[in-house]
């Protein structure tokens, strides 16, 4: 089984990433009813458990077709990460990844063996994807490290170097508070962007894949004309309560 995302990877394009955070099927379908390559079901800083997560990734399948499902797990803790791919999500977006032993430990945790360490029991995985899912899941399960501390920055090379790691994705809000900075969205100072080229860089020369959370379409556009392989274009809660504003706020103003 080719992904979406290898689809799209393979022919040298962008992926355009969706992200959940709101505990919902109904939002999920939603969602996965767009047009988005890939869709991240966030356990770290959305609202989500692991049960409701099962069924909102049942829910993007039943709307979203080929659409990649992505887990982001609440820490880099073989334990959750091993449960989401289990209950189907192809590939882990997982936090605070400081070093290149993290990395490795992320990487393990989400490969059986000899690769690593991941335990054999893909429930709802080999119901979904097939009966060959375990010979096969090494190959295709994508490993994302968010890059998001000063940690991790300084350590941002030997990170993409990490074998079996699919690539890094920047976490501008965490990246910028840890760097000083302060938190910023869609950033485009100097200091920020020197940064965020650098991790860019960093992915590239390691032969990975980068991705970079972004909130606006331009944004997102901009990103992928600078080499970024993967961009998510915001999240269901800031969009909900983005719309929402505007609406209300147009009515009162008039």
């Amino acid at each position: 089984m080719v992904t979406r995302i290898e689809k799209i990877w393979n022919e040298g394009g962008t992926v355009v990433n969706g992200w959940l955070s709101i505990p919902s099927s109904i939002t999920a379908e939603l969602v996965a009813g767009q047009d988005y390559d890939s869709i991240v079901v966030d356990l770290q800083h959305g609202l989500i458990d692991y049960q409701t997560a099962i069924t909102m990734m049942q829910a993007i399948k039943a709307a979203g077709g080929d659409v990649t499902v992505i887990a982001r797990p609440p820490w880099n803790e073989p334990g959750i990460i091993m449960k989401c791919l289990d209950a189907g999500a192809w590939g882990i977006l997982c936090p605070m990844i400081n070093n290149p032993e993290d990395a490795s430990a992320f990487v393990g945790a989400c490969h059986y063996a000899p690769k690593g360490y991941r335990s054999v029991g893909p429930t709802r995985a080999m119901s979904i994807f097939g009966p060959d899912y375990i010979t096969r899941a090494n190959d295709h399960v994508i490993t994302l490290a968010m890059i998001e501390t000063v940690e991790a920055y300084e350590n941002v090379d030997a990170i993409a170097e990490t074998p079996g790691l699919s690539g890094l994705y920047i976490g501008p809000a965490d990246l910028g508070q840890s760097l000083g900075y302060g938190v910023q969205l869609d950033p485009t100072s100097d200091n920020m962007m020197a940064a965020i080229e650098r991790i860019r860089d960093a992915a590239k020369a390691a032969g990975k894949k980068v991705g970079m959370h972004c909130m606006m379409p331009d944004y997102a556009r901009a990103m992928a004309n600078i080499g970024f392989d993967f961009v998510t274009l915001g999240n269901d809660f800031r969009m909900l309560t983005a719309e929402l504003n505007a609406r209300v706020r147009s009515f009162r103003e008039s």
